[in-house]
């Protein structure tokens, strides 16, 4: 037996008031793009010669009637005939945007239609009781009035509207009357449909008209009545960059985000009409380190029909950071986000956007490299999280990517490999980039790694930690070392240990003492033979296990890390003089004072002496020098 599956229109409109769409806001939406693609199908059949009617300058107008309780959507496009309307109203989920599409579509380049689905008028039923079609036909037929009460009947009878076009009326029901305030309204209109490509009026504005140059003194000038068109129909991403200059962008980004009143730093022009349709603007504003940025800032429009500001499947994710709008008409206007996350244009959109934004920051670098280290420390955030999470940027970023000293000088990862190779590789021929994270914290360290003439890099983004275990992986023979991880000597070993001036047993005894003095669960003691200039007391902190513990704080590293105390070291210069008087001195007393002092003197240097301890330190010293 074969047969037809029939779909029950008694069942379709509860479906479409609950289900259809998550928001009931969104009707306004789809009858500004039905409204838009009506118009945009007249204007294309002027231009291929397929009618004689004149196209003039249309324009969509919305209209709400409080007292009536009905809100109007008015257009002046391509209108439907009876026949027309029984088809493409009545059949649901059939597409009149999808048929005209699939009619022209040798001749369809560039037309902006908007509508695939056929199911966007009937979005209308989530907020209105009745809905009435007024339309008349290009075809210069009768005009056909269609109405329907949200059951499966419906009345479709000759019309009497006299101009080209359609006008959509809904008597909004009694749940949804926000819909008829005008504030609501033009609210939604800005949200979704201010970048459209057909001028939208809502109401009308007084607009003052300038005096001419000759008109009297006295002169007043005078004002008149003039549409309120709430749109820009040429938003600046539909132009070519040519057409494009600095200012012009700087206005549109105002124009996106008149709120923010600190400008972006550059933008970055997205064009691309194969193997897919993308075009857009992305800003680049001013970043800090800080994480916890406001992210959701690229704005989605599909044919400047506004979707989302949640991208994060469409965009790469360390772009999300950034600022502007992304318009593809590949892009579905009702999707879910497991279909944007399966969908293999989606994909390739993302990677586009990805290498694009590598070449541009390329270009930006050799065109005026003095500029962009100044806008580095803004930037780097972005850069950097995109070098971490996308492996070809990563490869990009080789050109661009910029590792600045403590003396504020940058450096390509080349050009500081080829300056540092000589003096920083050790005895095991490992390259030892050093780096520190506060020049301030850090300062003694840094100034022992530059007495020995080593380069110290300036790293302190709240990823640094990911990005060295990256470059330590993908590059040869390399590793990183915060200065403060050890003693400089130990850091880069150049030969085999210093000849310590104690014996075994003098250590031996010099152990034992300063493991009794010095708290264990702060502190691991280390003996160390140094240079005897060296510091006495040095505290340090193991590479591997901050490293680990930051990288678990900002997501990554070993599981529980984040959780662990700090752990520091304290290396002991067995060849220092002072270390070898404390030793022998006679009184305990003594003993443990002076090698309270130096523990001190060694955590103030690290930033680790507060509160208590600190004032413990002060009286004491100066006790000593009574």
């Amino acid at each position: 037996m074969k047969g037809q599956i029939n779909v029950s229109v008694e069942n379709i409109f509860p479906l479409i008031k609950k289900f259809l769409y998550s928001d009931h806001e969104i009707f306004l939406r789809e009858l500004i793009s039905n409204a838009t693609d009506a118009t945009l199908k007249i204007k294309h059949l002027t231009q291929i010669g397929e009618t004689k009617v004149e196209y003039g300058d249309p324009k969509i107008e919305v209209k709400v009637d409080k007292d009536a309780k009905t809100l109007h959507v008015i257009d002046q496009g391509i209108g439907m005939t009876a026949d027309e309307v029984k088809k493409y109203i009545n059949e649901v989920a059939f597409s009149g945007a999808e048929e005209f599409l699939d009619k022209y579509k040798d001749k369809m380049e560039g037309s902006g239609i908007i509508g695939h689905f056929g199911l966007g008028f009937y979005s209308s039923f989530m907020v209105a009781d009745k809905v009435e079609i007024h339309t008349k036909s290009y075809k210069d037929e009768a005009a056909a009035h269609w109405s329907c009460d949200g059951s499966p009947e419906f009345i479709l009878e000759e019309g009497t509207r006299e101009q080209r076009g359609t006008e959509i009326i809904l008597h909004i029901g009694a749940d949804d009357v926000e819909f008829l305030e005008e504030n609501r309204i033009r609210e939604l209109l800005v949200k979704y449909n201010r970048f459209m490509p057909v001028p939208i009026k809502f109401g009308t504005r007084e607009e003052t008209i300038p005096l001419p140059d000759d008109a009297p003194e006295d002169a007043k000038p005078e004002t008149r009545t003039v549409d309120n068109i709430i749109n820009n129909p040429e938003p600046a991403w539909t132009k070519q960059p040519k057409d494009l200059n600095d200012e012009d962008y700087l206005n549109f980004y105002r124009e996106l985000y008149p709120m923010q009143f600190e400008e972006p730093l550059f933008n970055i022009h997205l064009n691309v009409d194969y193997p897919f349709n993308l075009t857009g603007i992305l800003y680049f504003p001013k970043l800090s380190n800080d994480l916890n940025l406001q992210k959701d800032r690229i704005q989605l429009f599909q044919n400047q029909v506004f979707i989302t500001d949640n991208v994060e499947d469409i965009v790469p994710e360390f772009l999300t950071m950034l600022r502007g709008v992304i318009d593809s008409p590949d892009i579905p206007l009702n999707v879910s986000r497991s279909y944007l996350q399966a969908d293999s244009n989606v994909k390739k959109i993302s990677s586009y956007i990805t290498r694009k934004v590598a070449d541009k920051l390329k270009t930006l670098f050799n065109n005026d490299r003095e500029d962009f280290e100044k806008k580095w420390n803004d930037i780097k955030i972005v850069i950097e999280y995109g070098m971490l999470s996308e492996e070809k940027f990563f490869e990009k970023a080789d050109a661009f990517a910029l590792y600045p000293d403590v003396d504020g000088n940058y450096y390509t990862y080349d050009e500081l490999y080829n300056k540092i190779k000589a003096k920083q590789t050790d005895k095991d021929d490992k390259l030892v980039i050093l780096y520190a994270s506060d020049t301030d914290k850090q300062h003694s360290y840094i100034a022992a790694a530059r007495d020995k003439g080593y380069e110290v890099l300036l790293l302190d983004s709240p990823i640094v930690s990911h990005l060295i275990q990256k470059l330590e992986t993908s590059k040869e023979n390399i590793s990183f070392a915060r200065v403060d991880a050890d003693h400089i000597d130990n850091l880069i070993k150049k030969e085999d240990e210093a000849i310590s001036k104690m014996t075994d047993e003098e250590k031996t005894k010099l152990d034992e003492l300063l493991k009794d003095i010095i708290p264990s669960e702060k502190f691991t003691v280390q003996l160390e033979a140094m240079d005897s200039q060296a510091a006495p007391f040095i505290i340090t902190q193991p590479e591997f296990m901050r490293r680990m513990k930051e990288m678990q704080q900002t997501g990554g590293g070993m599981f529980g890390m984040s959780n662990m105390p700090d752990m520091f070291n304290l290396v002991v210069n067995t060849n220092n003089d002072l270390v070898h008087a404390i030793l022998n001195t006679k009184t305990r007393k003594k003993q443990e004072r002076l090698i309270n002092q130096g523990l001190d003197l060694a955590r103030l240097s690290q930033g680790l002496l507060k509160g208590e301890e600190l004032t413990s330190f002060i009286k004491r010293s100066y006790d000593m020098i009574k």
